[in-house]
Order: structure tokens, then C-alpha cells, then sequence
């Protein structure tokens, strides 16, 4: 791994566990083994760091949120697996988010501190939403969901149900907890549909 792929790996692993804020130059510096040259060879400030760990944190989501989709033919069963890839590859991946969903935990912490910076994480979970989203129209398109099922709203409902799991698995680690959050959501989709 290159110096500048190891100083954006611990960058993720820090701005999950501590937050963007609290993480300070030094902190990846000491635990990279590098230099503030070495760093700033690479990129110009901090916030050029951000956009560079946001960039990879997006990367890991889509390989691990998004794996074995094309073995699903219907929306509904892609959707299921996002759902359970969520929690089997996502927020099991301690090795880069040892704090938890870096998304939520930057979300949070730039809202008011920063907000130009939180608006680009807020980007992607829009982005999620509407991929929620579409595969609930392409559901219903075709007849399988229940009549009357608005997909904005079932969207949203699974959506904020990912990120309580997310909160709920960053606070206890309980493995249970999880199983049982993302197995409420599956039945939820079973329930709308036919």
C-alpha cells in the first residue's frame, strides 16, 4: 500500500472512531509513521484529506453494500441483500470503520461545524435514498408491491431504519441488536409486497 493510501485508510479509521473534528493532523501522522511532508506531499490541508477519505469510505460502501446484486433478478430481493450486506459487509468492517458508519459519524459532527463538508456526506445519502427508492418503483412497476404503497415513504421508513441500526451498532456492538433491526426491515418489505 502507498504512503497516500495509508494515510487515507487511517484517516477512515479515525474520522470513524473520533470524528473529522477531533482527529488531528498528528494523530494519522504518528500512526501512518510519516511526516508532515510526507502528508502534505500528498494533499493540501486537511479538508483535502476529507474529500479524499470520503472519496474511498463511498468506494468500500459500493463494494460492500452493492456485492452479489446481479444474482437477484427482482428489485425486492436485490433490496433484501443491500439490506443484509449493510450488516454482514458494511458495519461488520472494523478494519476500516472501527467506530462505525463513517457517513453517520461525519454527518453528525459537521452539521453545524461545518456544513459545506456535511452537505457532501448528506450527497451520498440521498443518493442511497434514491437507490432505495428505485428499486421499491421497479417493484411496483411490475406489480409486486401491495396497492396504495407509497414508495417515497417506504423508502424513507427503510433508510432511516439503516441508519438507526447504524447508530444503535456504533453504541453497543450488539451483533443481536443488529440481526434483529435489519431482519424488522426485511419483514417490512415482505409485508408490501405480493
Amino acid at each position: 500500500m502507498s504512503l497516500k493510501d495509508r494515510i487515507i485508510h487511517e484517516s477512515l479509521r479515525q474520522f470513524s472512531s473520533k470524528g473529522f473534528m477531533s482527529t488531528s493532523i498528528s494523530d494519522i501522522l504518528e500512526a501512518v509513521g510519516t511526516s508532515k511532508g510526507g502528508l502534505y506531499n500528498h494533499f493540501k490541508s486537511k479538508e483535502d484529506l476529507f474529500f479524499a477519505a470520503l472519496s474511498e469510505a463511498r468506494k468500500i460502501w459500493r463494494q460492500r453494500n452493492l456485492a452479489d446484486l446481479d444474482r437477484w433478478e427482482r428489485p425486492l430481493d436485490k433490496l433484501k441483500q443491500v439490506l443484509e450486506n449493510y450488516r454482514d459487509q458494511y458495519l461488520a468492517d472494523s478494519e476500516n470503520f472501527p467506530g462505525g458508519c463513517v457517513f453517520v459519524a461525519l454527518a453528525v459532527e459537521l452539521h453545524d461545524q461545518q456544513p459545506h463538508l456535511a452537505q457532501e456526506v448528506n450527497e451520498g445519502f440521498e443518493r442511497f435514498k434514491g437507490l432505495i427508492r428505485r428499486l421499491l418503483d421497479q417493484e411496483k412497476a411490475v406489480g409486486k408491491l401491495k396497492k396504495g404503497i407509497d414508495t417515497v415513504m417506504a423508502a424513507e421508513v427503510i433508510f432511516s431504519g439503516l441508519l438507526g441500526a447504524c447508530v444503535a451498532y456504533t453504541s453497543d456492538k450488539s451483533k443481536e441488536n443488529l440481526d434483529h433491526t435489519i431482519k424488522g426491515l426485511i419483514d417490512f418489505l415482505t409485508m408490501i409486497s405480493l
